[in-house]
């Protein structure tokens, strides 16, 4: 369990006064969790925030007061949880540093067993004795294309939850159908580096990020089942680590090493806005609402952005309080009496500490 602390979060407005559009906002707690790991993935599911740590375990927590939290998984393997998606049947997925993904379903009583592993023993299996489904690794070393042979970095879902994407620090890009979790393409050498983030827009566009400066963008053409390149987005002069949608789907953001936000016409690939105001690289991000966005840097803080207009952005608060980089960050939206729009944002950075944050917005 994680007793709050309530220590002092701070947080500042960008600019000689408060823009209209953020009524107010504040730290609402800390909680404290284990001294030897950080929480490396958060995802939200109706009422639970769910952390993956950097030991490999699962928890989950309650959003209300007093966040009351336990562990329900520990992974078999070693190393972190990179990533975590839930899915709209009470199924939890998470990437893992092992090179794993695993599928676990939820319970009531803080339960929750582990369905499978993938790529799954019968996928395996059959693409065991052709040659070529074998792909070659390293130098001496094959394996059969449903495999990921490196951390898988981060997940995405369809927006029917019947396609899961994945994508690796071994370059490639996976696509899993969720009814039976059986590998349906994998695309080799996606980039030229390792893949950091993965996005998904409800007209089936994916696309990718990488440390190796771009984003790329995969489409299936019509009549077609697999994934191709549609084009490539190069903006940022290091590496991408982080994607999201905006909630009408309409803008692509994307946050790498350069400090930079970027902002783009998710359809066209056009560049919109580049977001400048952290100090060092930007690792997190997440979508509040169809023009809000709010990015987590290595600077320690966490940034919420408004767009003003085509192609213009403010920064609206910078959230100070943790003493190390922002690892990950969620948005959970509440209606509230008393505002047009009240969300809570969870902050979670190597100080292992995660902040539960009000954000009072009018829009």
């Amino acid at each position: 369990m994680w007793p709050n602390d309530h220590q002092t979060c701070t947080s500042s407005i960008d600019g000689p006064s408060s823009p209209p559009h953020l009524s107010h906002h504040h730290c609402l707690a800390t909680l404290k969790g284990h001294a030897s790991s950080y929480t490396s993935a958060l995802a939200l599911s109706a009422d639970h925030l769910f952390t993956g740590s950097s030991s490999g375990q699962i928890h989950r927590a309650t959003l209300t007061p007093p966040h009351e939290a336990v562990m329900i998984a520990a992974a078999a393997g070693e190393g972190a949880v990179k990533a975590i998606v839930a899915s709209s049947s009470d199924k939890l997925i998470t990437a893992h540093q092992d090179h794993k993904i695993r599928v676990w379903k939820l319970h009531h009583h803080n339960k929750m067993t582990q369905l499978a592993t993938l790529p799954t023993l019968s996928d395996r299996a059959a693409k065991l004795l052709l040659p070529g489904n074998h792909v070659q690794v390293r130098r001496h070393k094959t394996s059969t294309w449903v495999h990921h042979v490196d951390a898988v970095s981060a997940l995405a879902l369809s927006k029917d939850d019947s396609l899961l994407y994945s994508v690796s620090w071994d370059r490639t890009l996976k696509v899993w159908r969720t009814g039976d979790f059986k590998c349906l393409q994998s695309v080799p050498n996606a980039h030229d580096d390792a893949i950091n983030a993965v996005a998904v827009n409800s007209d089936g566009a994916v696309y990718t990020a990488s440390s190796d400066g771009r984003i790329k963008v995969w489409r299936r053409k019509q009549g077609e089942k697999s994934y191709s390149l549609d084009a490539t987005l190069s903006k940022h002069k290091a590496g991408v680590n982080a994607l999201a949608m905006s909630g009408d789907g309409a803008v692509l953001y994307s946050g790498a090493s350069d400090a930079l936000v970027c902002a783009w016409r998710s359809e066209s690939g056009a560049e919109m806005a580049v977001l400048r105001g952290h100090t060092k690289a930007v690792l997190c991000l997440a979508a509040v609402a169809e023009h809000v966005i709010c990015s987590g840097s290595a600077d320690q803080t966490v940034r919420v952005w408004r767009g003003i207009g085509k192609a213009s952005y403010a920064c609206l608060a910078i959230l100070e309080g943790h003493r190390g980089p922002i690892k990950c960050i969620a948005v959970h939206a509440s209606s509230d009496a008393t505002s047009n729009n009240t969300c809570l944002l969870y902050s979670a950075a190597l100080d292992c500490d995660i902040k539960v944050w009000k954000l009072c917005l009018s829009i």
